[in-house]
């Protein structure tokens, strides 16, 4: 056993215990401080995953938990991106009566985050999955008004129903196997009653598209990203998501070839992209927008693990997209949170004339989730389809870029008033934007580009 391999987990978790008792005796006033003790034990949780990631493949607890490129990245990509929410935090719930305790359930849910990418055995799956979930609630909840009520209601219930369904999937896999560590699911699955091993897979997979966000289990994050408040609304289609998606790497690397788990997979990917592209057209709201546009981009993220063992472009072509889409969706919701006024998406016109930088930002963030050359994320899909054609599955590769351009128009509803002309007298009062949320979106835009500028090298890094 080598608990020091989890340093990270743990720093992140001591972390917000720390904060959470620190917060209690430090006045309303001064609580930055423990924002700033969040952002540094984030800091450190970061450093110590990349310098981990420089070593071999290792194991912890007996190996019911690896260290592999793929932790490391879910390490280093949930830490930037927790780091980013509290950066927003900084102008928007500064001073609050729940200050700490916001900091304090992203840390937590970031810890729970990491548990959950890094599980070899689904006994620390479950509990994982328990920790990056539950915190959320009451993130969800925390501005306490009928909309963010509702949007907490909906995911604790949702919790709740695919908690349920994963402990029940556990126990199917266990009672067929009678172990569950991955390595030995591997070697037993084959021989087990497939229908129950179906069943079983089945139970795992939803709870984790749940925590992904992904079709069937979404219904919650169009309301989570519209009814609380921006950096809420930022973390939790952004970090929980990373984790979640390299489980399911993980689970497609056990399942046997007696069930057609990939295909099933396949048709919720397909069905993620084009019905979250056609939900995003008719909304208003650019953060419910953006709360549909993370469903639809899970259905790209898929993609990649339904052809895990089909292609080896499969693995750093999800990890790529995942570090892109971290960085972009940040950039999109912190152009939200610097301008809380604009709460449609005809109040965001001559945006580009009052504020030219926050302006800039919005179009790289947006263009970037189409997947536009050179953001991150164009790379993301551009390797992801290459993967599914080279794995076999042409027709993914085919949906995967027709959704893509479908995408492109819903976005455009939101960049078309950003370059109109002014509202004849608004622009003598313009409020002034969020500086924190904007330096946040300025720097997050920065990052796509430079990643998709320099793909090659990150590329060749996650490839090993």
């Amino acid at each position: 056993m080598r608990p020091m391999v989890m340093l990270p987990e743990i720093l992140i978790f001591a972390g917000g215990l720390a904060v959470l008792i620190c917060g209690s005796f430090v006045p309303r006033a001064r609580q930055w401080w423990t924002r700033l003790l969040a952002a540094v034990v984030l800091v450190g949780a970061v450093i110590a995953a990349a310098v981990a990631s420089a070593g071999a493949t290792t194991t912890a607890f007996d190996g019911a938990v690896v260290v592999d490129t793929a932790t490391g990245v879910v390490r280093i990509a949930a830490g930037v991106g927790a780091l980013a929410v509290l950066a927003i935090a900084g102008g928007e719930i500064a001073g609050s009566d729940r200050e700490s305790e916001t900091y304090a359930l992203i840390l937590f849910a970031t810890a729970g985050t990491l548990v959950v990418a890094g599980a070899q055995d689904l006994l620390v799956l479950a509990p994982g999955f328990l920790l990056a979930g539950i915190p959320l609630y009451g993130l969800i909840g925390l501005r306490r008004d009928g909309a963010s009520a509702e949007a907490a209601m909906k995911t604790y219930l949702l919790g709740a129903l695919f908690g349920i369904v994963m402990l029940a999937g556990i126990t199917l896999l266990y009672g067929v196997t009678a172990v569950t560590d991955y390595p030995e699911l591997a070697r037993r699955l084959p021989d087990a009653p497939a229908a129950v091993v179906a069943a079983g897979l089945l139970g795992v997979s939803a709870a984790l598209l749940f925590k992904a966000g992904g079709v069937p289990a979404h219904f919650w994050v169009p309301d989570a990203a519209q009814g609380s408040h921006a950096l809420v609304a930022t973390f939790v289609t952004t970090v929980p998501k990373v984790g979640a998606l390299v489980a399911l790497y993980r689970l497609a690397q056990i399942v046997p070839d007696t069930v057609a788990w990939a295909a099933a997979l396949a048709v919720l990917a397909v069905a993620g992209m084009v019905l979250a592209t056609l939900a995003a057209y008719w909304q208003d709201d650019p953060r419910r927008l953006l709360g549909w546009s993370t469903v639809a981009q899970v259905g790209f993220l898929l993609v990649p693990v339904v052809v895990i063992g089909d292609s080896e472009f499969a693995l750093p072509a999800l990890l790529f997209y995942l570090v892109g889409y971290t960085v972009t969706n940040v950039g999109a919701f912190a152009v939200s949170a610097a301008r809380p006024d604009l709460r449609t998406l005809g109040e965001y016109r001559g945006l580009a004339a009052t504020s030219p930088m926050l302006a800039g930002s919005l179009v790289v963030a947006l263009l970037g989730l189409v997947g536009t050359p050179p953001t991150a994320v164009f790379v993301g899909k551009l390797t992801v389809a290459t993967a599914a054609w080279d794995g076999g599955w042409v027709w993914l590769a085919v949906a995967l870029v027709i959704a893509t351009v479908l995408s492109l128009f819903f976005y455009l509803r939101w960049l078309a008033p950003v370059f109109g002309r002014t509202v004849p007298g608004r622009s003598d009062d313009v409020p002034r934007a969020e500086p924190w949320a904007a330096a946040t979106a300025v720097v997050a835009a920065a990052a796509s580009l430079l990643l998709g500028v320099a793909a090659g090298p990150v590329w060749n890094l996650l490839a090993g």
